[in-house]
């Protein structure tokens, strides 16, 4: 069954902020790398790869649901930060706005009484709740560091142990 016009139109839109959120991610992982941090940059790779599986999960349900793939323009990221603790205050923050955006999916699959969206959107709810841990965490662990201190290397290596989530 298509979906409604208002379910694709905001699906078309989630796809462009997954994809968006990975471009963001990658222009951080350019950065960090431009700043001799290369744990850091892998990690964020990571995160960039992981948007665009998002983005396709949702593109895929599109076509599935019997409608036609919209990609939107996406914004260009930023180049410049002041250090890796902005980084990943920002990141966090952009979480919290695509969880914003995905419960305002969930909403309006309960209002279209599109069942099929919302038990596929679930999977999404607990996507970002772990989204926002995982920001959280490394946030907690920067907190304990100075931008310039020889601690960010440990943590630098640390971050490139990242595996597949």
């Amino acid at each position: 069954m298509l979906l409604s016009d208002k379910m694709w139109k905001l699906l078309n839109e989630q796809v462009k902020w997954e994809l968006e959120s990975a471009y963001m991610y990658l222009g951080m992982a350019a950065y960090l790398n431009d700043k001799a941090l290369p744990g850091f940059a892998f990690w964020m790779q990571k995160q960039a790869a992981e948007e665009v599986e998002h983005a396709m999960k949702i593109y895929n349900f599109i076509e599935e649901r019997g409608n036609r793939v919209e990609l939107l323009p996406i914004a260009a990221p930023a180049k410049e930060w002041a250090n890796v603790h902005e980084i990943f205050e920002k990141s966090f923050e952009h979480e919290q706005f695509v969880t914003g955006l995905i419960n305002n999916l969930v909403d309006a699959a309960a209002e279209e009484k599109d069942h099929a969206s919302s038990v596929f959107l679930q999977w999404f709810v607990t996507e970002q709740v772990e989204e926002e841990d995982t920001f959280r965490g490394v946030l907690d662990k920067l907190s304990f560091l100075k931008p310039d201190s020889p601690g960010m290397l440990i943590l630098d290596k640390e971050m490139a142990t990242r595996t597949d989530d």
